[in-house]
């Protein structure tokens, strides 16, 4: 090899090196959270985790003072998701069936209890009891229904509140919930007392009194119901100036209620009920944006303030200068530009945990010593992810074009947060209803920032986080005004220099996917590609395949959202308009997907293969509603920054800090 093809062969070395240096692996994307959540035991000497071992969600229980600890595996290949602290000594599970990796795993109804140490583990309830599995859990007798965790009582260690709801022939919930006291050791279990109304959920004071049941009707209206302690029955709920309150817990000595409220004239509200008085208060308030929680002080059920998001994570405190407000506020002043908030706490309050995350960091947890005024980091939910590489999402508001305010979050490529006419991917998020897109740490919004393509991500009307008024007005606008959003947010990103109007995509999952190839079809010019991922592409089959149908709740709330007239429902369908279509189309379904099946994508494939039309298919027969293997999503990943560099050309070059100190050592 002569001396100009040695420099051109080592030139292209170090290119090829500095792109894979910039580059955020796919794999590492993909990978599951390690550690999803963490709880202390009410006596501050046991911490329990839902930990990913092998792929599989299991509980870790670890002993604090030593740090050893014990895994205990859920039977049947289920994940834990979700688990309470019974008693300092005893912890109560849940567990499910993945249902792919836009939706939680979808609960058996069991509930499973284990001793701290591993000891005495039991099927408390559940269909599966009397079964032999080889398990060495012991199990309870079978019963066809699904329980929910209510509350824990206060000075009875033995026993929990638990709502249960018994299966009709066909397998789903065909009755009135019941609340029941269970012994947490064996299961047994007394009736207290049967909801108002079906899908309803119970809220019980500390003492082990159930107090209120709300839940929507059939027909999606909220409905509230109290049960006073020296009365009989239920009583229909006196609301505040509010359509959608509802009642979220008591503080710690009973004496008012929270609820999640809305004040006329003012906004989206906290407001306590005293159960005494029956007099309401007004505690928080915000113009734009819904509560997103409590905020807890360090001991158990301690609530001090509200969790909100206004573009970036927030939290107001009821009374600023209490103690545990002043220990949460040093707490935020140590991690800047992240969101810090109590997720558990042991009884007196001398030890929690602290959850520290942030839209480039998946998180990390703390154990807080208030005595000593102590944080000691326990366990990074995905230690191989480096917040210095991953993309920044920047808040924005736009109007729409009847006057709706709206509001989002752009991602750009790292290096490029003052960048002009970048290749854009407008990703919009499943639900549609009452789900938005939020401040945090998505791979997906990663996978294409990280290769260089800006991202934006806009709050469409049916969005959570602003209202059921908000919600509501994006029923009925499948390919209207919900679409036309999505649209007037991509021109804003034009006209502000933001995207070269040459180069976008659009890409969604489940009714993104809709918006998607809806976007593609309605605004041909608008997209060079669109990328469906599981979605619906015939609203009319909504009616008939997948799971939503298949229940009156199901089947009222797609009249509702979707509306009856097969005609409109035809003519806002994608796969009818594809004489329209100019965008290259990417295409991806799980072969086991329930909420969409299938055939909604596979129709689409054909539809287009007939007309000639080339476009990207990638079908996993083995997944649900959204990729749940790591490969597979790793795969997905791969091919979706293919099919970006094929269609809007390469992304532009990523730098970051770990680049940059990388990039200094080398030269």
């Amino acid at each position: 090899m002569n001396w100009k093809r040695r420099i051109i062969a080592l030139v292209l070395l170090v290119s090829v090196t500095t792109l894979h240096a910039q580059s955020v692996s796919f794999a590492d994307l993909a990978r599951h959270i390690e550690y999803e959540n963490v709880k202390i035991s009410p006596d501050g000497e046991y911490l329990a985790a839902t930990a990913v071992v092998k792929g599989k969600t299991a509980l870790a229980l670890i002993h604090i003072s030593d740090k050893k600890g014990i895994i205990v595996q859920p039977r049947e290949g289920d994940d834990v998701i979700d688990f309470w602290w019974a008693a300092s000594k005893r912890v109560i599970y849940t567990v499910g069936t993945r249902f792919g990796a836009l939706d939680s795993p979808l609960a058996t109804g069991e509930l499973f209890g284990v001793n701290a140490d591993g000891g005495n583990p039991q099927l408390l309830y559940g269909f599966r009891g009397g079964m032999s599995t080889g398990s060495h859990i012991q199990h309870a007798s079978s019963e066809r229904g699904s329980a929910q965790f209510i509350h824990t009582i206060n000075d009875d260690p033995n026993h929990v509140l638990v709502s249960v709801s018994l299966w009709d022939a066909a397998g789903r919930e065909g009755s009135l919930p019941i609340a029941y006291r269970m012994d947490v050791r064996d299961g047994t279990m007394t009736k207290i007392i049967s909801a108002p109304a079906r899908n309803m959920e119970f809220v019980a004071d500390h003492k082990g009194h159930i107090r209120f049941a709300y839940g929507d009707d059939v027909y999606g209206n909220m409905q509230v119901y109290q049960h006073p302690l020296d009365a009989e029955g239920w009583q229909l709920m006196p609301k505040p100036s509010a359509e959608r309150s509802r009642p979220l817990t008591f503080n710690q000595d009973d004496s008012v209620v929270y609820f999640n409220c809305v004040e006329e004239n003012v906004g989206f509200a906290v407001c306590s009920w005293d159960t005494a008085k029956q007099t309401w208060q007004v505690l928080w308030t915000n113009p734009k944006v819904e509560p997103r929680g409590l905020v807890y002080g360090p001991a158990d059920d301690d609530v001090i303030g509200v969790s909100f998001q206004d573009g970036r994570a927030g939290a107001a405190f009821f009374n600023g200068d209490n103690t545990d407000a002043k220990a949460l506020i040093m707490l935020m002043k140590q991690f800047p530009g992240e969101s810090v908030r109590i997720v558990s706490g042991s009884s007196d309050g001398h030890l929690s945990v602290v959850l520290v995350e942030a839209d480039a960091d998946p998180g990390s947890f703390y154990l807080y010593d208030r005595t000593a005024k102590k944080l000691t980091q326990l366990l990074a939910r995905q230690p191989w992810i480096h917040p210095e590489q991953m993309a920044t999402k920047q808040p924005f508001d736009v109007t729409a074009r009847d006057g709706m305010k709206l509001e989002g979050y752009i991602s750009y490529p790292p290096g490029h947060e003052d960048g002009k006419h970048l290749p854009m991917v407008v990703f919009v998020h499943g639900g549609p209803y009452g789900i938005r897109d939020d401040w945090d740490y998505d791979p997906y919004v990663q996978m294409m920032a990280t290769h260089g393509y800006a991202v934006l991500q806009v709050n469409y009307r049916g969005s959570g986080g602003h209202g059921y008024g908000f919600m509501q007005a994006g029923w009925g606008e499948w390919g209207g005004k919900m679409q036309d959003d999505v649209t007037d947010a991509t021109h804003w990103a034009i006209d502000q220099g933001i995207a070269d109007s040459r180069r976008i995509c659009i890409f969604g999952g489940s009714y993104g996917g809709y918006a998607a190839l809806e976007g593609a079809v309605k605004e041909p010019d608008l997209y060079k590609c669109a990328i469906g991922y599981v979605g619906v592409y015939d609203l009319k089959l909504m009616y008939s395949r997948g799971d939503i149908p298949q229940s009156t709740f199901g089947s009222n709330y797609l009249k509702r959202v979707l509306g009856e007239d097969t005609e409109v429902l035809a003519q806002h369908s994608p796969i009818n308009q594809l004489d329209r279509l100019k965008a290259k189309v990417m295409l991806v379904v799980g072969g086991e997907d329930r909420r969409v099946p299938s055939v909604q994508g596979s129709n689409l494939h054909m539809a287009l293969a007939k007309r000639g039309i080339a476009h990207e298919w990638m079908d996993k027969p083995e997944e649900m509603h959204g990729f749940y293997s790591e490969a597979n999503v790793s795969e997905l990943f791969t091919r979706v920054v293919q099919f970006l560099g094929a269609n809007l050309g390469p992304g532009v070059s990523v730098t970051n800090a770990a680049n940059a100190n990388t990039a200094a050592v080398s030269h």
